[in-house]
């Protein structure tokens, strides 16, 4: 009898990509979203990008026990590189992004593999999002345009319509493009998004993708000022290669707040009146007390106070 052949190994229909520096805080169930999907063929590329917490530590006890996770460690490289690093690793026919602050919910990986194998003409697809603060807490949900016109439609006028950290992306579409534009600090996503709607379609699911989690520590929170310059910059780009007279408009973003105090009021009131429309009226108490100790003389905290502390409440 001879030795039978051994048959090639097969790849996983979904590389998933993740970054890490400094997340140890939030490590564990961004981590635990991924390994506990309902869609099981994957392979979870994790880099930890010169952490000086204890996030490695924490990954590496994950890898011991989840042969699917690959782990590997170096020193700070910064978000676009190590993409680009995990995407010359990756073997999936589909990209998916997710962040070490956020979490997954169990059927995002499921849902995604169907709508892109029954859409072969999409090269990015994201979906509606839930917003929770630092301590996992629901503020609300966010929906986006489905359609590839509804989203052409915003991009013309300069408005984004995607959430980076609940993608998913053929393999061969982001190679198609060169990857991450490692140029681009904090807004690589972006960018890589435009170029990507200049090859195929785009689409975002009704289901939610991604608890997407609110943190001053977030890259969007500490360098406001250089990210609005990047965004601006990505969009003239595309707009050129598209050979469209624009000029792109910075605007705010409506759930992130700069350093600047006026600017953290008013995202301290946002999330207090999410929370409160959200019948969770201690946490909208929280963030009124927030805004008020931030500018104790404005109404505006008194009156999400008075609000959240005449209601019952219906969360705890």
């Amino acid at each position: 009898m001879g030795i039978p052949a051994m048959l090639p190994k097969k790849s996983p229909t979904v590389s998933v990509l993740m970054s890490v520096c400094n997340s140890d805080r939030y490590l564990a169930p961004a981590v635990e979203s991924i390994l506990n999907q309902t869609f099981a063929d994957f392979e979870f590329l994790i880099v930890d990008d010169g952490s000086t917490d204890s996030s490695l530590q924490v990954l590496t006890q994950y890898a011991a026990t989840d042969k699917r996770i690959r782990l590997t460690s170096h020193p700070l490289k910064g978000i676009p590189k190590t993409r680009n690093e995990m995407l010359t690793q990756a073997t999936g026919d589909f990209i998916a992004v997710m962040d070490a602050d956020d979490i997954a919910p169990p059927t995002r990986l499921a849902s995604q593999v169907e709508f892109l194998q029954q859409h072969p003409e999409v090269v990015w697809l994201s979906g509606a999002f839930e917003l929770i603060d630092e301590k996992g807490r629901f503020l609300t949900r966010i929906t986006m345009p489905e359609s590839n016109s509804e989203i052409h439609s915003l991009l013309m006028d300069g408005h984004t319509s995607f959430i980076h950290p609940g993608a998913m992306m053929p393999r061969s579409s982001l190679i198609a493009v060169g990857g991450y534009n490692e140029a681009m600090v904090t807004s690589c996503d972006l960018d890589l998004w435009l170029r990507l709607s200049e090859i195929g379609d785009l689409a975002n699911l009704s289901e939610v993708v991604v608890r997407y989690r609110l943190h001053t520590s977030s890259i969007s929170s500490q360098k406001h000022a250089l990210q609005a310059q990047e965004v601006a910059a990505a969009f003239d780009r595309s707009w050129q290669r598209r050979g469209l007279q624009r000029q792109f408009q910075v605007t705010g973003c409506g759930w992130r707040p700069t350093h600047d105090p006026a600017s953290r009021h008013q995202f301290m009131l946002q999330y207090g009146w999410w929370a409160f429309y959200s019948y969770q009226r201690r946490m909208a108490m929280e963030y009124a007390l927030r805004a008020i100790a931030i500018k104790p003389f404005q109404i505006e905290g008194w009156n999400l106070l008075m609000c959240a502390a005449i209601k019952p409440v219906e969360d705890e």
